[in-house]
């Protein structure tokens, strides 16, 4: 499993709002330059990330996003579902092992599950208050 760059840069991204006020826009460009994230890229990632109700955003003179819930109520595994489609170490443990033929035999599937088990877990338990130091 490995975290893509829309993955790392959307949980950055989040926690440099997260610093702000939930009542303060802050404009893309600002928020482009200061993670040294081209403007193009991160426009993706914000829309990705409004599209899923995580930042609420305006446009125009005056516009940028805020977050839409306090810090502590992100978790990276929410966030990283949502840019990444999930977190499995395996492919056959992102659906349970639906569709292996070979899941009753496999000797490996318990050790993967076990693995997503307890990568989720962390993740549930990490928000970007965390991050915050």
């Amino acid at each position: 499993m490995m975290i893509s760059t829309k993955g790392r840069y959307a949980v950055r991204v989040l926690v440099e709002l997260a610093r702000h006020d939930r009542s303060e826009l802050i404009p893309l460009k600002e928020i482009a330059e200061g993670q040294g994230i081209s403007l193009k890229y991160l426009e993706s990632i914000m829309s990705l990330l409004a599209k899923n109700r995580l930042v609420e955003g305006a446009s125009g003179k005056g516009g940028g996003y805020h977050l839409v819930r306090n810090p502590d109520e992100y978790t990276l595994l929410e966030i990283l579902k949502v840019t990444e489609g999930g977190i499995e170490p395996v492919a056959c443990g992102a659906v349970e092992g639906e569709g292996c033929d070979k899941l009753k035999e496999c000797a490996t599937y318990p050790v993967w599950k076990e693995l997503s088990e307890l990568i989720n877990d962390f993740l549930a338990n990490k928000t970007l208050k965390d991050l915050l130091g």
